[in-house]
């Protein structure tokens, strides 16, 4: 089983790098472009709006638990991994914004299977493993900013590379993505589970700490790239968008190894105290950062790294409690739910956070992410206090 998380978290983090390709070159295709900053913008929410529309296709006819995963994330890398390879071939913001919606889409079929092919393979430990996979879908929005870095001003070589990885990421999954011991019951094509997942408690309060979890996590992701272009530009760096790019890799990357000990908390506490502690950490971090923007160096780093590392700690943790809690027949019509509404709530501040820097700066910019996380919060609090608390990590809630 360690041997196929380890396979499946490789394809996975090859496949989603294309999510966060034209983010990382955001500062290059303004000049190249001439984007105004909404046009900016409207690139990476593209991609959220078309992971819903993918989404919430795929759920309502139950695609994720009618087709073998491994199929499903090799489409979906392939797809992705054209409709970014044509962003090369375009000039303008409205051809390109139609391809990251079709990105998106594509993506959509590579998460959500991944989570549930891995929860085959992991009755025990669960948390452990689906954190592994959220570690390779952060180093996957990490890569591209490494590659920016590395690829100097030519942000070609960025979509070129990344379409490559995701390419190669959908391959390895059709290869080695079999399922586990642990399959889930056979589904039958029923619409209807769409309207019903959410009708059990522990997947929607799990859901409600998810939704409270991702207002702050992609507007995060998305716009501290940008952030630490500033805050390298305000100290006469040279070449501050290699400096930054290089600096938002270790930061989203830190996530990495956050998901990975909210995993391991998760297992050994419980799920609703690692998750309401993640957001608790996370949620701060995001009140104070953006008012350091002047401030030493060494303090915005080290936030960042700390903000980095939790904001994605308890991402896992909630598509492990709805494997756990769900009708087990369409554990992947819920995942695949829970994720498209969790991607429209990403749409919303990821737009948001530049209008506001704009007008107030990047204290407020960032503040305003931190009521998901005090939401989050309180949804998990009510889920340890609930009956379903005992289906939850072999009973620790």
């Amino acid at each position: 089983r360690w041997l196929a998380l380890g396979a499946v978290a490789v394809a996975e983090l090859l496949a989603m790098t294309t999510g966060f390709s034209t983010a990382a070159v955001v500062p290059q295709l303004r000049i190249a472009w001439d984007l105004s900053q909404p046009a900016a913008s409207w690139l990476t929410v593209a991609v959220q709006l078309g992971f819903v529309v993918g989404a919430v296709l795929s759920a309502s006819i139950n695609l994720a638990d009618l087709v073998s995963p491994r199929w499903l994330m090799f489409f979906g890398a392939s797809g992705a991994a054209v409709t970014n390879l044509l962003l090369t071939q375009v000039h303008g913001v409205e051809p390109a914004i139609a391809l990251r919606l079709a990105t998106g889409a594509a993506l959509a079929l590579v998460y959500p299977p991944a989570l549930k092919l891995m929860a085959t393979w992991f009755r025990s430990g669960r948390g452990v493993a689906l954190g592994v996979l959220v570690a390779a879908l952060t180093l996957g929005s990490a890569t591209p900013h490494l590659v920016n870095g590395i690829g100097g001003v030519q942000w070609q070589v960025v979509i070129v590379s990344t379409s490559v990885l995701t390419l190669t990421g959908g391959v390895l999954a059709l290869v080695a993505g079999v399922e586990g011991p642990f399959a889930f019951p056979s589904a039958r094509f029923e619409p209807r589970q769409v309207g019903r997942a959410f009708a059990d408690r522990g997947v929607r309060l799990a859901s409600l700490g998810y939704f409270g979890h991702m207002w702050e996590l992609y507007a995060m992701w998305a716009w501290f790239g940008v952030f630490l272009v500033d805050v390298f530009a305000r100290r006469g760096t040279e070449d501050t968008r290699v400096a930054a790019s290089y600096a938002t890799f270790v930061v989203i990357g830190s996530g990495a190894l956050g998901s990975i000990v909210g995993g391991v908390l998760g297992d050994r506490w419980g799920r609703t105290k690692l998750t309401a502690l993640a957001m608790t950490c996370s949620g701060a971090t995001a009140l104070v950062i953006g008012g350091f923007v002047n401030g030493p160096l060494w303090l915005v780093l080290g936030l960042g790294v700390f903000w980095g590392f939790w904001v994605i700690a308890d991402s896992a943790q909630f598509s492990a409690i709805v494997t756990e809690t769900g009708n087990q027949r369409y554990v992947g019509t819920a995942l695949t739910l829970q994720l498209a509404a969790g991607f429209v709530l990403t749409a919303v501040t990821i737009y948001l956070v530049p209008l506001v820097r704009d007008a107030e700066g990047w204290w407020l910019a960032f503040a305003i992410l931190a009521p998901g996380p005090i939401l989050g919060v309180a949804a998990m609090m009510r889920l340890a206090n609930s009956p379903e608390a005992k289906l939850i990590a072999g009973g620790k809630g």
